[in-house]
């Protein structure tokens, strides 16, 4: 046990009161000794120390010491205090994920660490950029609204030449599909180069636009080995793709935060699209290290991504996705798959964004945009009626892959089963009953099953 980290005497109300402290919580299984010993050497490692007392600490050096200030042996759970000004000033979530979520997994006395939860004073929020375009934007250079965003994911997922890849788009599109995205191995391939598949795309976007008379958008992975190709990437599409009809893709996970953040300061005016690519090896249930969805999120929000991939709480293919506990013994119910901002998708809060309840903490957003969430993951039109139902609002883009493209009549059908769905939701009429006079739907039931 480190002493110095540990002080239950400090308010929680006071630290908030003080603006000068973020709060965290984990979940600490030990293999030998109490929660609160192991929470002392979290803390330490997490913010100035070691495994033991620096000899070359200063008065000022121990002013940075995080502190556990409380403790719940029975839940395993610790609550800890970290000075913000151990943190780098230019609102980096790098630096962040670094202290809490960095060297602290390899203590060598734990079976088991979450960082579960998160809380940020205002004027540390504020040092972040935060969102510069989310669903809003999209709905105006689209002009949908009242309804979720229509979109799907190429498929296969990697394989197809950039004419096959942009004949996929064009036939989502003209069959009333609103966005089409790039699947996370999307990149620069031999067989697809990038630039051309982007202008093959930007050319058959445009006869889609032309013949439907609606704008389109497509979201373009421009993940790279660099930054310097990563912004090639972008500029590339910025120089030959109208503004609004794209968004820029991002493995966020594996390509880091500093890429997110990048691409933020960068590209202002461009939806930025979080694909959580490799999230579940911390956030599955299973997995007693790692963080949760929920810090997943407010890193995704507080490093300007515009949408982030969410789950579909239980509807589509995904494991962990749905309401369910963060750990067995924990008894806290939680809402995994939305779980970004649950003022954007509980239908009683009208603050839209501005206070997201999270597992433990109640965060203010301030003047920060909310992020999108962007839900994919073993979706068809016929589960899109349950998914609706479920989450309660239409604030989020759904993508549906293989539940677009395995349509018997193909990928027009497919988007076009899609969009009866959502205009039979938007009526108040029953799938059966709609696909009656829609033969789109009516495939898709047949190969689908129903879901109401």
């Amino acid at each position: 046990m480190q002493k110095q980290y540990i002080n239950l005497n400090l308010s929680e109300e006071r630290l908030k009161e003080s603006n000068e402290f973020l709060l965290a919580v984990y979940k600490i299984i030990p293999k030998n000794g109490t929660c609160l010993d192991l929470a002392s050497e979290v803390a330490a490692e997490s913010s100035s120390g070691s495994f033991t007392r620096i000899g070359t600490a200063t008065d000022f050096s121990e002013t940075c010491d995080a502190q556990v200030y409380k403790i719940d042996e029975e839940k395993k759970l610790a609550w800890i205090a970290y000075p913000t000004k151990i943190f780098d000033r230019a609102g980096s979530v790098q630096s962040i994920f670094t202290y809490l979520a960095g060297n602290v997994f390899g203590v060598s006395n734990l079976s088991g660490l979450k960082l579960l939860d998160i809380w940020l004073p205002q004027k540390f929020l504020q040092t972040f950029d935060g969102p510069s375009c989310n669903i809003d934007d999209m709905r105006y250079y689209l002009d949908v609204y009242e309804r979720p965003i229509l979109g799907t994911i190429i498929k296969p997922k990697i394989g197809l030449k950039p004419k096959e890849f942009a004949n996929a788009c064009f036939e989502f599109w003209v069959g009333g599909g609103d966005f089409v995205k790039f699947d996370e191995p999307q990149a620069d391939q031999e067989f697809c180069p990038f630039q051309e598949v982007v202008l093959e795309i930007r050319d058959r976007m445009e006869e889609a636009e032309n013949e439907t008379g609606k704008k389109k958008i497509m979201s373009i992975n421009v993940s790279a080995a660099d930054f310097d190709t990563m912004i090639e990437r972008a500029d590339f599409v910025c120089e030959n793709m109208k503004r609004g009809s794209y968004a820029f893709l991002i493995d966020g996970i594996t390509a880091g935060f500093s890429a997110v953040q990048t691409l933020r300061k960068r590209y202002p005016d461009t939806f930025i699209h979080f694909h959580r690519a490799g999230h579940g090896a911390f956030t599955r249930k299973e997995n007693p290290f790692g963080f949760s969805v929920e810090i997943l999120t407010k890193f995704g929000r507080l490093a300007g991504a515009s949408g982030i991939h969410t789950g579909t709480i239980g509807v589509g293919k995904m494991a962990d996705d749905t309401y369910e506990t963060i750990h067995d013994d924990l008894g806290e119910t939680v809402y995994k798959g939305f779980v970004i901002e649950k003022s954007r998708f509980t239908p009683i809060d009208e603050a839209l964004g501005k206070v997201s309840k999270g597992y433990f903490f109640d965060q203010d957003w301030g003047d920060m945009k909310p992020i999108t969430p962007i839900a994919s993951g073993g979706l068809n039109p016929v589960k899109l009626h349950k998914l609706i139902s479920k989450i309660q609002v239409v604030d989020f883009i759904t993508t549906m892959g293989a539940g677009v493209h395995s349509h018997p009549d193909g990928t027009r059908e497919g988007a076009r089963a899609l969009l009866e769905s959502c205009e039979a939701w938007q009526k108040g009429i029953s799938l059966e009953e709609y696909a009656k006079d829609h033969k789109a739907l009516r495939k898709a039931i047949e190969k689908f099953g129903t879901e109401n």
